[in-house]
């Protein structure tokens, strides 16, 4: 028995969770407020059926009233003709309605004295209406405001923990490497076309030492100066030089 009881008891308590998150306040508070409105429906049939009920219980009281007030005026006539005994039965006549018409009256005053408190409760039921009118939006906005934290809550954990954040790190850090590699490599580039370029200004600055020497040689001995074809070449391999460095750079 204590096992079965422990599983209803945990049966329970999982329904009681799974309704709990399945409740949804603006639907709950708009069915709510529909049970109200149809309590309210209800209050007021059944204070109509009190009320009326009064009014015919009333109408009964009065109606005795009436009758015994007849019979009274019979009992007076039959004095007035000398017929006592006559007059004596009109009297328990009137006896008689007069003591439904205190029937009546009691029955009458506590069916008052009943729809008085069904209008009193019916009073109370229309104010919490509209009461829960005023808070119902107000209950919503709150609701779907806290859900809306909730949701950014979560978004926010998830981004500080999640893999999109820590991709774009990753790819930041890529990107950076490779524009470092890249650039590295245009100085790299850069330098060695330096080198070459200064090779090949040293090459021409020993050919020109050459060409002076034999110049100075031929001078001592008097011989008129040659130009060479090799100064020639080495003139327009400097001009073609030159015009190469300047579209590089116009580049």
């Amino acid at each position: 028995m204590a096992i079965v009881s422990r599983f209803w008891t945990v049966l329970k308590s999982n329904l009681n969770h799974m309704i709990g998150k399945a409740e949804d306040p603006e639907k709950m508070l708009n069915q709510m407020l529909l049970d109200m409105q149809e309590q309210l429906i209800q209050a007021k049939k059944q204070v109509a059926v009190a009320i009326a009920d009064e009014k015919r219980l009333l109408r009964h009281h009065d109606e005795q009233i009436t009758l015994a007030k007849e019979w009274e005026d019979k009992a007076m006539m039959a004095v007035n003709a000398g017929k006592d005994d006559l007059a004596k039965l009109a009297l328990e006549r009137k006896a008689e309605y007069d003591k439904m018409a205190a029937g009546f009256e009691e029955q009458w005053r506590a069916q008052k004295q009943a729809v008085d408190q069904l209008k009193t409760a019916l009073v109370g039921l229309s104010e919490k209406i509209s009461e829960a009118k005023r808070k119902k939006d107000l209950l919503i906005a709150r609701a779907k405001r806290a859900q809306a934290q909730k949701t950014i809550t979560e978004t926010m954990s998830g981004m500080a923990a999640g893999s999109a954040i820590d991709t774009m790190d990753r790819m930041q850090q890529k990107i950076d490497q490779m524009e470092a590699e890249a650039q590295a490599t245009t100085e790299l580039a850069n330098e060695i076309e330096a080198d070459e370029l200064s090779a090949q200004f040293k090459t021409l600055e020993v050919v020109g030492s050459d060409t002076a020497l034999e110049a100075l040689k031929r001078k001592m001995k008097g011989e008129p100066e040659v130009i060479s074809v090799s100064t020639t070449k080495e003139v327009e391999a400097l001009k073609q030089l030159e015009e190469e460095l300047n579209v590089a750079q116009k580049r």
